[in-house]
This record gives structure tokens, sequence and C-alpha cells, in this order.
């Protein structure tokens, strides 16, 4: 029997008999497949905050099934004393990781729908816990749809043949299958579209290196691993003709959070003219905050850059270091932010505004 590979595991699963939700080490790759069950409260914040399980869609699909697990640990049939502590527990998962809107809006929405199911429904204890546990599977299975969406709508944007150059991993490890920006690459490739693949290692965390290209080459998919300040050198040769990127929050004027160095990609793809698609979900989308400048910044430990993936530390003891996860690309640099439900482009406080509407069903247009 061939050996499973990466593709053969889910990011994120519900295991009912072990009482845990079930993701691979991302720390731990490319060398290893490890599955962890996270079962309290303080191995799921672990988790997210570590970067075990990471990017935006399945940090929320985590903590979506973790706080159905959690509320499982709720012992009383008064209703206001459970919602007390279930907020608790919101508050405390939701701690663990700012920037990434998915995992505020999975938590919001599992305690929107305990609040609907006790107050307005009538359900006691038993049966709220009954419905988030739906709730948190509906919100994974949407996952994999709102995926496949993005996929098929941001291949209109390229042809067969194509080079297409990817920063930070938004793939099938940071979402339950297909993921954002490689949507359109995995589900190209099933067609024969031959896309040469350029993908960034992404410092500090080499998320490109480690997730994105292992996944990519254990699919068949030709990729060709780059340190991130090689960017310029394969536009500059007319090797990329398309950037796709994910995201972890949409501001209501375009602008976007990404993995830090999205930005600097961007500008690089401005300057050569290759557009820079961004690869989100709707979910991402945070229409309340105006731009990016109100997009809150997670600041990580100095260890990731001095040392973190390195056999010696390599720099100097009592260095000052600057690492932010994220940085945050202009609306200006974009050419077009991919979701499930159509392409927005400029101006985007009009293009995001209709999508919203369209997903609220309050019009047929994107």
């Amino acid at each position: 029997m061939a050996a499973k590979s990466i593709m053969d595991f889910d990011t994120v699963a519900l295991d009912d008999e072990g009482d845990a939700v079930v993701i691979i080490d991302q720390t731990l790759l490319p060398g290893r497949i490890e599955l962890i069950s996270l079962r309290s409260a303080e191995e799921i914040w672990n988790a997210i905050y570590l970067l075990k399980v990471r990017g935006a869609p399945a940090i929320g699909v985590t903590a979506a099934l973790g706080i159905y697990l959690l509320s499982n640990r709720i012992h009383t049939e008064e209703l206001d004393e459970f919602y007390l502590e279930l907020r608790r527990l919101r508050d405390y998962l939701n701690s663990a990781r700012p920037t990434a809107i998915n995992l505020s809006w999975a938590l919001n929405r599992m305690e929107e729908t305990a609040l609907r199911k006790g107050r307005l429904e009538g359900l006691s204890v038993d049966g709220i816990k009954k419905a988030l546990r739906d709730e948190a599977l509906i919100i994974r299975s949407e996952d994999i749809e709102t995926c496949r969406r993005i996929g098929e709508n941001a291949l209109t944007l390229v042809k067969p043949g194509d080079g297409i150059l990817t920063h930070c991993n938004a793939g099938k490890l940071a979402t339950i299958k297909y993921g954002t920006a490689t949507a359109p690459i995995y589900l190209g490739h099933e067609r024969g579209y031959n896309f040469k693949v350029f993908a960034d290692e992404t410092r500090p965390l080499l998320q490109g290196a480690r997730l994105t290209a292992f996944e990519l080459y254990s699919s068949g998919i030709d990729v060709t691993l780059i340190c991130d300040n090689m960017s310029a050198s394969v536009m500059s040769k007319g090797l990329v003709q398309a950037v796709f990127v994910g995201c972890d929050r949409v501001a209501a004027n375009g602008d976007t959070a990404n993995k830090i160095g999205t930005s600097v990609v961007a500008a690089v793809a401005e300057h050569y003219g290759v557009p820079l698609y961004v690869c989100a979900p709707t979910s991402t989308i945070d229409i309340n905050t105006r731009t990016g400048e109100d997009i809150c910044i997670e600041q990580r430990p100095a260890g990731e850059v001095t040392e973190m993936w390195y056999k010696e530390r390599m720099a100097p003891e009592g260095i000052k270091v600057y690492n932010p996860a994220f940085d945050v690309t202009e609306h200006g640099l974009i050419a077009g932010i991919v979701t499930e439900y159509g392409i927005a482009h400029a101006p985007y406080t009009e293009s995001l505004k209709s999508i919203m509407d369209k997903k609220d069903g309050k019009t047929d247009e994107a």
C-alpha cells in the first residue's frame, strides 16, 4: 500500500468518540506528519497561538468545533449560567490571534446560534449543545464549498500554462480542502492547465517552504520554491503572469491584511505589471473596519526571527527584533479580491458592499 501523503489527512476534524478536535500539527511539517487531539480550552488556545493550526479558515473551523466541545464541559441546566460560561470560553479562544477575523467570526456565529436556539426557540441546554455541534460541522462543510467557488472564480483570471506566484500558505493546510489562493491551482491541475507555480518561502515562519511547497509538490503540481527576495527576479523574466495570495482580514476600502511580506510582493508586482489577486472568503471581509490602518497587527516572539528554524542562533544575543505577523496591502495595489460570490474590483467600498449584499440575499448582482 502506498504511503499516505499530506493530502490524505484532514486539516481539522471532529472526533466525537475521542471527544476532541483533531488537527495536523503544522509546526512539524514537512519533516513529520502528526495528528494531535485537542480537548481542553488551553490546548485549543495554544494550538491556534503556536500555529499548530493556522490559516484564517482553518482557525475558524477549529474554533467552531472547539467551542462546541467545550460547551459539553459546562455542567448546568440554567440558561443564563450556560451563556455566561460560553461567553467566557469564547472570549478566551478569541484572544489567541487578534488579526484573523475568521476566529472571531466563527466564535460569534456559534454564540449567536446558542442564543437563538435557547432564547428564541426554547431549547434546553442539551438541545443547544446539539445545535452547536450541527453548526460547527456546517461551518466546516461550508469552507470546502467556499474554497471551491473561489477557485472557479479565480480560474477566469488566468489561462493554461501561466506562471503563478503565491506567498505564505493559503492552501489546503490553511483550510479544509482546496485552499483559497491555491484553489485555482488545484482546480487547474485537475483540468490539465499545467500552471507553473512559484512559492515564496515566507520568512520568518517559512509557511511557503514548509507548507505550500510541500502540499503542492505532494499533489504533483509543478512548483518551484524561491526566497522572498527573489520575487522581482522571476517577475522581471516574465515567468509570472499572476499573483494569488490569501487574506486574514479585508477592510471596507479593500485594504487587506495578510502574512508579512505580502505588501512587498504587491509592490513588486505593480512595478512589473503583474496583477495581484487576493483570494478571500466573505467571512474575512470586515465592513466595520474602515481601512487597513484600523486592523490590529499581531506581534510575534523575537525567537521566531533569531533562532526558531536554525540549529544555532543566527543573530546577536540581545538584538532588538521587530516581528509583526502581518502587513497591510493597500487596495491600490490589488487587481481584484476573489470571493465565493464573485470578484470585487475598485472602487472596493462599492464592490465589496455589493458582494456582501449578494451573500445576504439582498441582490442577485455582485
